[in-house]
């Protein structure tokens, strides 16, 4: 398969991991060229989490992948956990991330979507989207 559209996602939950403010953001990339993005907050307190922020970050691309009928979509994540779900390398033992799982999994069977993981200092533009996110919502 050849990758038209690489999407980088990121999420975080701050100041503190469960309980913060859940934000996300991503960043798709066309030849090396940005022809979208996105950011958002999922809100703070109980259920707030890195992983579910993480999860909400590829789902929220995928959403805009799927809606552009775009196909051949590489999703690249700094999120091991997002990562080794998807593939079923590690198992999702956490009941609150199933259907997370189960919808990105959907999303990325329809846009014929790969998901993998790429070191930190490689996602920092979907970082600092997710990062934005979280200061407009702490205003």
């Amino acid at each position: 398969m050849q990758t038209k559209i690489v999407i980088h996602t990121d999420g975080l939950c701050e100041p503190k991991n469960p309980g913060g403010w859940a934000c996300w953001g991503w960043v798709a990339l066309q030849d090396g060229q940005e022809i979208a993005s996105g950011y958002g907050c999922l809100g703070q307190g109980p259920g707030a989490t890195n992983n579910v922020a993480e999860y909400m970050a590829a789902i929220h691309a995928l959403r805009w992948a799927v809606a552009q009928g775009l196909s051949e979509v590489l999703v690249r994540t700094d999120s091991q956990l997002v990562a080794c779900q998807f593939s079923g390398a590690w198992e999702c033992r956490s009941e609150h991330l199933r259907p997370l799982l189960a919808e990105l999994r959907d999303l990325a069977r329809q846009a014929r979507a790969r998901v993998e993981w790429v070191p930190r200092e490689r996602n920092a533009v979907a970082d600092a989207l997710s990062r934005r996110a979280y200061e407009e919502a702490r205003q």
